[in-house]
């Protein structure tokens, strides 16, 4: 089961804008044009069999609307698409909204402090991750180019939240810290975490082979993940540029491609 950990598909309503958006705050040019149908098409060609689709909600006021837009797409495309839902440490009625996540059968949580507004170490989230571990794993955006202390996702602040919440599973998105690999690697390597996973999104655009192989070697095989963060790059490049900056085969990319699958078991991944 070859699965893409980290994709993202938008309402058709506003697919235009978001795509627009993410143009803007990261200055990419996406390759996709935000939709499901776009999702999907590239997924293919990448020969992928599952892609997980995230979504994060900035305000408070978005998580009913994101969530229902998640539910809706899981329930309409089964066979291909893994849902994740979404909170916001302001949004209040936290428990009710988990308990109806669970009900409709999404297993997953994505978390973007830099979009959302909020710092990794808040401790407003402390109480939301504690009841929601045992049920969802988590995917959170980590790192940016500011330095640590300003960074609201940076990768010491995953790692005391590691430490806090052993049982939490966090997937941590861009090889544990975009654009702060060095400090993902200080802050996350040299220490085996049963709770942690990463995935490979947004990282090999920016990254030397030197910088990918040594990223690649700092993790063991089963807990790396493939993820190419569509629209924003397609996950057949993604896919290649794995293959020849990291020095994998065809068949070692297609391991890491199926790691998510025990992973995502409950949402039916396997």
């Amino acid at each position: 089961m070859r699965i893409d950990i980290h994709t993202h598909a938008f309402h058709p309503k506003i697919a235009h804008k978001a795509v627009a958006h993410l143009n803007a705050f990261y200055r990419v040019a996406c390759v996709g044009d935000g939709t499901i149908a776009g999702l999907l098409e590239s997924g293919a060609r990448a020969g992928m069999d599952k892609c997980a689709v995230l979504c994060a909600a900035t305000t408070p006021a978005q998580v009913i609307p994101a969530n229902n837009h998640a539910i809706s797409l899981q329930r309409q495309y089964p066979d291909r698409v893994i849902a994740f839902g979404t909170l916001h440490p302001g949004y209040e009625k936290w428990e009710t909204e988990l308990a109806r996540l669970r009900a409709a059968g999404i297993r997953g949580i994505k978390l973007h402090p830099e979009c959302q507004g909020f710092r990794l170490d808040d401790p407003r989230l402390l109480p939301i991750l504690e009841a929601a571990q045992e049920h969802f794993v988590f995917l959170f955006h980590i790192g940016d180019k500011k330095p640590p202390e300003n960074n609201p996702s940076c990768p010491y602040k995953l790692a005391a939240l590691l430490a806090a919440l052993p049982r939490l599973r966090i997937i941590a998105a861009h090889f544990g810290g975009y654009r702060m690999w060095a400090h993902a690697l200080l802050a996350l390597k040299g220490k085996i975490r049963e709770n942690l996973w990463v995935d490979t999104s947004s990282t090999t655009p920016f990254a030397t082979p030197q910088l990918v192989k040594k990223l690649l070697r700092a993790w063991p095989q089963e807990k790396l993940l493939f993820g190419s963060d569509w629209p924003l790059y397609s996950p057949l490049e993604e896919r290649l540029r794995l293959e020849s900056m990291g020095g994998l085969s065809p068949d070692a990319v297609d391991r890491i491609m199926g790691n998510a699958a025990a992973l995502l078991a409950p949402c039916g991944a396997d």
